[in-house]
This record gives structure tokens, sequence and C-alpha cells, in this order.
């Protein structure tokens, strides 16, 4: 089961808080250009995931579609966030947004292009980070990773960039945050 998990997943514990601020604190711009803030996913599960176009996980966008379409109804959210941090993703969210419709049927939230790694890291997933435990607060390493937030805001799971969107890993996980 962990053999293709880069990383364990890591189930952080009740007493462990977000730093400040918050995840609900924060927003995002979609690819359209309108701004989000994540507090109106506020009650509901999230699964963050930082993608790309031209990547080997790229894929990943079909797992992450059916994932949406399985659980949006318990309320999960799905919220993908394109980078070029790996240097694998088109220069333009209209790019980005054609491609993951076209090739994949995209329909959960998609952010503008953002970086997260280095000292430009979105402050969304500073926020993740800062909701893990000491030994997990590294940089993301690849396109793909996966993080898992309960309906409260606290970051429950971290998942590789090899675990798939329906791999039994996230569906365990899933379970214990949605009704």
């Amino acid at each position: 089961m962990l053999r293709h998990i880069l990383m364990t997943v890591c189930l952080v514990g009740a007493s462990s808080a977000l730093a400040s601020p918050s995840l609900y604190d924060l927003g995002y711009t979609s690819l359209d250009g309108k701004q989000k803030k994540l507090s109106d996913f506020k009650g509901k599960p999230l699964l963050i995931v930082n993608t790309a176009s031209h990547c080997g996980y790229t894929a990943q966008y079909k797992g992450l579609q059916s994932l949406y379409e399985k659980y949006k109804q318990k309320g999960l959210v799905i919220i993908g966030f394109p980078s070029q941090s790996f240097g694998q993703e088109f220069g333009k969210e209209t790019e980005v947004g054609q491609f993951c419709e076209r090739n994949y049927g995209v329909k959960f939230p998609m952010s503008s292009l953002v970086e997260v790694t280095g000292p430009k890291k979105h402050p969304v997933f500073q926020a993740l980070l800062d909701g893990l435990p000491a030994q997990e607060k590294f940089d993301v390493r690849w396109n793909f990773e996966k993080f898992l937030v309960d309906k409260e805001g606290k970051v429950v799971a971290r998942f590789a960039s090899s675990v798939e969107p329906e791999s039994k890993d996230i569906e365990t996980a899933l379970s214990k945050v949605l009704p």
C-alpha cells in the first residue's frame, strides 16, 4: 500500500491548529479572474491539489474529476492550484482552463497560476504546511501533491504526487471527513 507513497499520510491530531492566518482567512483568484474566499467552503472538506498540465501525473485530473463527481453531493470541494513551480504548466490561465476542460472535463474549482514553493509560495500552501506537524512542514516536492482539510479547516492528511486520487488511501481518509 505504501509502495506508491513518497511520504506517509500524515494524520494530524485534534490539538493541531493552523497558524494565523487560518485557511479560512485566505482566498485565491480563479482561472477566470474572480476573487474567491476559502471561507465560502467553511463546513465542507477540501482536497487542495497543486496541478500542472505537462507532468507525468497530469492524467490525475481524470481521477480528481471523478472523485469530485462522486463526493460533491456529500460536500467535498476539490480545488486545483495550477503551478509553474516545477516548470510544467502553461503560461496563461486561459490555456490551463482550456486544457483541463478539453482533455479531462474538469469542473471543480481551479485557481489562477500560483507558486507552491519558495519565498513566493501562495498563502494557501503556507497555511496548509503550517497545519502539519513540524516534521511534515517541508515545501511541496512535486506536482499533484494533495492536502485533505476537514470541515473545521484542519489539515488531516497529505498525499504524495504518486498517490492516485481514487486510491484506497484517499478514499479511507475521505471516509473520515465526509458525512
